[in-house]
């Protein structure tokens, strides 16, 4: 009997494994064969942990050696015609991926509103497509030598289709059901004949979101005919991250075996499972998207009200979504604070909870271990309310007595006179704020952190870092300068180790995009900054040049965003906590004759509900945030903010009314279409769309960016464009930024000749 199972399970290792062998790969330290090697010794392991800690029904085809909805555009052969050339399979599938000296990447952009990015299939009515079921069949093998119930995971037609975009000029991504259906049908066919009874998790997530009656119909008759395909493959639809209550209206008349649902952030759901009654229900009662540890008996409560509805018999105990999003364990967490460190889970330890609470459930016995492990539970959940470290009575008065909440001048206004202050060329050219993390970078941090090197003889390598960025930039002839970030691991987890109310882990890592990974820090208590945060090396920056250097701050938003928060106050009170600590260092900034600050807001858009009746709330809190940061600045003080991979079609207002004076954004891999979008709405600030895609490691030519320039004019006038590439520099080596910036200004001279003639 399936009692357990999880959507899906974390793929880049304990120890991130996979990270370190994709490297190796790129860099051609290791063949394929090695890379093979460490990927299966991977699923194993993973298979194992859940099969120890009591998941029945684990899942194979969760493990991506880049992304899923990338595997599944090579599953069905939805291949670019630009990639066609390319022979060898990974080859072309690397290249999808990152690009090469020859094709540019495809995009990538977040998955729903969390900091996962997908590979954004690209469809054509040229496109030929056809199954490859070899990466499904190899894993699933491998997965039924371990565990006794096997589920394959795959993104489902309709949510596959809906993340896609077409490059043919018809924009309509459902004209491509038909043909996509027939593969996804194929696809049935080829599994059915694995065993004798085989699960398949078609992740449908696309139905949290406010979808039409298009993508209704879509549902219906999709698990229609993938129901009816074979009679030994049961289907589970599986939906995260909301409720998807039309969705279930949908489901509950189609043969499918069984229907995952969130009942953590979609607690709605609770008011339509009733007519999923003849089906199983996957029960997401452990959050797959926190790192808090779950409320045992209140999960149990809720799964005895879906009970009611369904019968016993029918739930299976599920995380919310895959545990993709959240650490792999607490295991090697020796430095973590114990106090905090007994609030927390990881994915592990989420296993753990899956299992007890479906013990629970059930009236099973629980073993001596098990009651303890309840106990302790049910304890932490206590002082955890009570703690007198999470709560500050100077942080709360604080925020009661706040005054300032934006700026006190109109844009029109600051620009007259940030244009006589700063007195910058027109088209000004300036990145987004850091350069290469070398190993040598790293290395003096980590020593530093470990003790191994002195104070002195740190700030000595940081220095020198910085002396040669302001050096490099002044000979390539950058407008506006950065000092390039050398002190900083991570654009939040710096600022949060410097801010009281965070804790950190050291292996807490969570995969972003590829082999790129965070760690993202950990909100447990009120919060508010003790002393300065940037002064030092901004100043110090300034003082090696006479160019204007840039201030860099990350915005509260996605401090917020890019962070595990804290559960038990609204997310807004976060915000605005962390707003009014970024607004002491605006004005400390300012004080110390640092003339433009940046502050990013990457995560903004991010961080949207994903149904629209929650959206205005959200938005309005957001906004007030990020003007809290920037109502001390000063008229002659420019603010310049940064987003990332955000479609801004329908948040163009949003983002007007954060009120910043310069917008750069990420242009890069998605043409002149989110620019347009700035022009169509009368937008009056300054922005500076990324004129190449920092994601690739391939150089853009003199050429190609003249044209993207020239491009960008055809959208907007040039008094209202700044150059710039679409994202920071820290990703890249210098080998690849060195040509790449000297083309860029070598580009925006070249047109500005041209506009003077």
């Amino acid at each position: 009997m399936i009692r357990t199972t999880v959507v899906g399970f974390p793929r880049i290792g304990e120890k991130r494994e996979l990270k370190r062998a994709l490297e190796k790969f790129w860099a051609g330290s290791i063949d394929l064969q090695g890379l093979e090697s460490v990927s299966k010794e991977l699923r194993t392991r993973h298979w194992h942990y859940q099969c120890e800690a009591g998941i029945d029904l684990i899942s194979c085809n969760d493990f991506s050696l880049y992304d899923n909805m990338l595997d599944t555009a090579v599953m069905i052969s939805a291949i670019p015609e630009r990639f066609r050339y390319i022979e060898d399979p990974i080859e072309c599938y690397f290249a999808m991926a990152r690009g090469n000296d020859k094709c540019m990447a495809m995009e990538m952009t977040k998955w729903f509103n969390t900091n996962y990015h997908y590979i954004v299939a690209e469809l054509s009515a040229d496109d030929k497509y056809r199954i490859d079921i070899s990466k499904i069949n190899r894993e699933y093998n491998e997965a039924k030598q371990i565990g006794k119930y096997v589920k394959i995971n795959i993104i489902g037609p309709i949510t596959f289709l809906s993340l896609s975009k077409t490059i043919d000029g018809d924009e309509d991504v459902f004209r491509f059901f038909d043909s996509i259906i027939e593969v996804y049908i194929e696809l049935i066919k080829h599994i059915s004949s694995l065993d004798e009874r085989v699960f398949v998790q078609f992740e449908e997530p696309i139905f949290v979101k406010d979808t039409d009656g298009i993508h209704l119909q879509l549902l219906e008759r999709a698990y229609n005919l993938l129901s009816t395909v074979a009679d030994n493959v049961n289907i589970i639809v599986s939906t995260y991250f909301e409720h998807a209550c039309e969705a279930v209206e949908v489901l509950s008349a189609s043969p499918i075996w069984g229907v995952g649902l969130d009942f953590v952030y979609g607690m709605k759901n609770i008011e339509v499972v009733s007519k999923l009654q003849n089906k199983k229900i996957l029960a997401g009662i452990v959050d797959g998207r926190n790192i808090w540890i779950n409320d045992i008996y209140n999960s149990v409560s809720i799964l005895n009200d879906i009970a009611d509805k369904v019968g016993k018999d029918n739930v299976i105990v599920s995380t919310s979504c895959s545990l993709l999003h959240v650490p792999y364990t607490l295991k090697y967490e020796d430095r973590l604070d114990e106090e905090i460190k007994g609030w927390l889970s990881f994915a592990l330890e989420k296993l753990r909870e899956v299992n007890v609470i479906a013990k629970l459930f059930h009236g099973d016995k629980l073993s001596v271990e098990e009651n303890e492990f309840v106990q302790a539970n049910r304890n932490m959940i206590k002082t955890r309310k009570t703690s007198l470290r999470i709560h500050k009575p100077d942080v709360e008065q604080r925020v009661r007595n706040l005054t300032i909440r934006q700026r006190s001048d109109t844009f029109e206004e600051r620009i007259k006179t940030q244009r006589q202050v700063l007195g910058y060329p027109i088209l000004p050219t300036t990145t987004i704020g850091s350069f290469p993390q070398t190993d040598e970078l790293r290395k003096l941090r980590k020593d530093f952190k470990k003790g191994n090197i002195s104070l002195g003889e740190y700030e000595a390598g940081i220095k020198q870092y910085i002396d040669e960025c302001i050096s490099f930039q002044e000979e390539v002839g950058l407008d506006v300068l950065v000092h390039g970030e050398p002190e900083r691991n991570d654009m939040v987890e710096y600022f949060g180790e410097l801010l009281d109310g965070f804790v950190f882990t050291e292996n807490g890592w969570v995969q972003s995009y590829g082999s790129r990974c965070v760690k993202p820090p950990i909100i447990y208590g009120d919060i508010s900054r003790p002393h300065p945060m940037t002064i030092k090396w901004i100043s110090y920056a300034q003082s090696r040049t006479d160019k204007i250097v840039k201030g860099m701050l990350t915005g509260p938003v996605t401090i917020l965003n890019w962070s595990f928060v804290r559960d038990d106050i609204p997310r807004s009170e976060v915000a605005v906590q962390i707003a009014i600590a970024l607004s002491d260092e605006v004005s400390d900034l300012q004080n110390n004759g640092i003339k433009i600050i940046q502050i990013d807001e990457a995560a903004f858009k991010e961080g949207y509900p994903l149904r629209k009746d929650n959206i205005p709330v959200y938005e309005q809190w957001a906004v007030d945030s990020f003007k809290i940061v920037t109502g001390v600045a000063n008229k002659e003080t420019q603010i310049h903010t940064h987003m990332c991979y955000s479609e801004f079609e329908d948040i163009i207002k949003t983002i007007e009314k954060m009120d910043a004076d310069v917008i750069s954004i990420e242009t890069a891999r998605s043409g002149n279409r989110l620019l347009k979008v700035f022009k169509e709405i009368g937008y009056k600030q300054q922005v500076g769309p990324g004129v190449y895609d920092i994601h690739s490691p391939r150089v853009p030519k003199l050429s190609e960016l003249v044209a993207q320039i020239e491009a960008l004019l055809e959208v907007l006038p040039a008094e209202q464009l700044w150059i710039n590439p679409d994202c920071g520099l820290k990703t890249r080596k210098w080998e690849e930024v060195v040509p790449s910036l000297k083309n860029m200004v070598a580009a925006a001279r070249q047109i500005r000749e041209q506009l003077r003639n």
